[in-house]
């Protein structure tokens, strides 16, 4: 597990395990379809979940088709507005810069995360956006929840690319 200025240790829940895994369902469904295996839950402050997604960057030849963007886009129009300030993300992989900076612009509240992205990833590898002076605002951090299932779909899908 990662530490920084703002990260929290996971203390699993059933409720966190139980969207976590349907994360790791969605990043299934992303693999069948040939895409990097990460999927992501938006859950409003209630419990009840509001957005989904999983990639989609190969099916629909979109460079923005990361789950994260795709969850946050449902979940804003379930709620008729970007602001998601009572709002939770879990997401199978460590969000990227663009994520990162979608999460931090809809004011989601708690993110957490799986496994780690020493490339791409953006909040506690890479660019740290959320540690940035220009960034709004910072949500509470979670990560390593779902990490070995998260990184063994990834391991598996990258594995299999490199044949």
């Amino acid at each position: 597990m990662v530490w920084f200025w703002n990260h929290r240790p996971v203390t699993p829940t059933t409720a966190a395990d139980a969207f976590m895994a349907q994360a790791l369902d969605l990043a299934r469904e992303a693999l069948a379809d040939g895409d990097v295996p990460v999927g992501a839950i938006v859950v409003d402050g209630s419990g009840n979940v509001i957005g989904t997604g999983r990639n989609t960057r190969e099916r629909d030849a979109d460079p923005t088709g990361h789950a994260e963007m795709v969850a946050l886009r449902q979940a804003a129009a379930a709620c008729g507005e970007w602001r998601l300030e009572d709002c939770t993300i879990y997401v199978t992989l460590e969000p990227c810069t663009m994520c990162a900076a979608a999460i931090s612009f809809a004011r989601i509240r708690r993110l957490y995360f799986g496994a780690l992205d020493e490339k791409g990833g953006a909040v506690v590898s890479g660019v740290r956006f959320f540690a940035a002076p220009t960034c709004h605002h910072v949500p509470e951090v979670y990560s390593g929840l779902g990490e070995t299932r998260s990184a063994e779909l990834l391991r598996g899908f990258f594995r299999e690319r490199r044949g």
